[in-house]
């Protein structure tokens, strides 16, 4: 059985029969965790393991764990800075910003991989431009060659660890007021206006980049569907002109930024034509249960193909890891890092 589109979630700190039947649906190739399905390292890494162990290929497990506010995993894992605060660190030296990017990532990923989840959604690479709440202190920075440098540095020290990078939102959430978790999204720029917000995939592309997460934007001034039903998004600006041959998550599509797209059986058939590889539904589970009786196995070998690259490679055992130098360094980073920057970060530009 091959890896299905869907990503779904579950309900506690262990897996129900139901739950398990569930996940052996050919739909399904991936589960995302969240903040109550965890109670402590033990816990989480047995529903990880009962996870994997419910079929052959084992499904992909994910979360959503960037640091600073969006970190699902706090008691029991390091407590990353946010991707701004690295960014004072940039500005104070480049030299040390990029230091602590690498070594947040890796930190990140280790830990993650230490209890067997294979998948962070992270970095977030959408430019500060001090107008959106639902980014804010997620972004790097206002500039995008300061992005793309840091959150490559962010990417190198996850593939150490041994997990690949999604990068989101594309092609750029940062400039739109609207939080596309639960308003329509509209960003008036047409593409040639977002050249500096798709530069950093750029850089991360030229790098390896293995996952693209799409924002659940409408750019009318290109399409009239968001970007991650917008087959001109995907497959004319991201696999073409950006020659991008990685994973493209849409955004939950239980968000009311995909509410554009139709109901939950047209937004997943609409995100899957346009070029979607893995359909996020999360905290829904009739959703889930409709899509599952309605939404045609997809016949796409290649993009099965791409949903198996996002599985962890290397595991690090909790005790060990924090025995390793490589540890205690990234820690010693992190504890610089959480005192207050002596620096605030470049005003976003007008």
């Amino acid at each position: 059985m091959t890896l299905g589109p869907l990503m779904v979630d579950v309900e506690g700190f262990e897996l129900k029969p139901e739950e398990r039947e569930l996940l052996q649906h050919p739909l399904v190739g991936s589960v995302i965790l969240f903040t109550r399905n965890y109670q402590d390292p033990v816990q989480l890494k047995a529903l990880v393991q009962s996870i994997h162990a419910v079929r052959t290929p084992s499904l992909v497990v994910a979360v959503d764990h960037e640091g600073g506010r969006i970190q699902r995993f706090r008691e029991g894992f390091s407590v990353l800075p946010s991707a701004r605060r690295i960014g004072h660190e940039y500005d104070i030296s480049a030299a040390e910003g990029r230091a602590l990017a690498r070594d947040m990532g890796w930190l990140m990923a280790a830990e993650l991989r230490a209890v067997g989840v294979d998948l962070s959604f992270a970095p977030c690479v959408d430019l500060e431009y001090g107008v959106s709440e639902v980014i804010g202190d997620r972004a790097f920075h206002a500039r995008a060659e300061i992005v793309g440098e840091l959150a490559v540095a962010y990417m190198s020290g996850m593939r150490e660890a041994g997990m690949v990078a999604t990068a989101k939102h594309f092609p750029g959430h940062g400039a739109v007021v609207a939080d596309s978790h639960h308003a329509i999204a509209v960003d008036r720029r047409a593409l040639v206006d977002l050249s500096e917000d798709i530069l950093p995939y750029r850089r991360l592309i030229a790098n390896g980049l293995v996952g693209v997460m799409m924002a659940h934007v409408c750019y009318p001034a290109e399409d009239r569907w968001p970007a991650s039903a917008s087959e001109f998004w995907i497959r004319h600006v991201l696999r073409e002109q950006l020659g991008f041959q990685g994973v493209v998550f849409a955004d939950d599509l239980s968000m009311k930024g995909a509410a554009a797209s139709g109901d939950i059986t047209e937004r997943a058939e609409r995100a899957l034509r346009a070029g979607c590889d893995v359909l996020p539904v999360c905290n829904h589970r009739p959703s889930v249960e409709q899509l599952l009786n309605s939404l045609g196995v997809p016949d796409d070998p290649a993009s099965a193909l791409r949903r198996v690259r996002l599985r962890g490679r290397s595991v690090f055992e909790p005790s060990k890891l924090k025995e390793m130098t490589r540890w205690a360094e990234a820690r010693s980073l992190l504890s610089k890092a959480a005192r207050a920057p002596s620096l605030t970060l470049n005003a976003p530009r007008g």
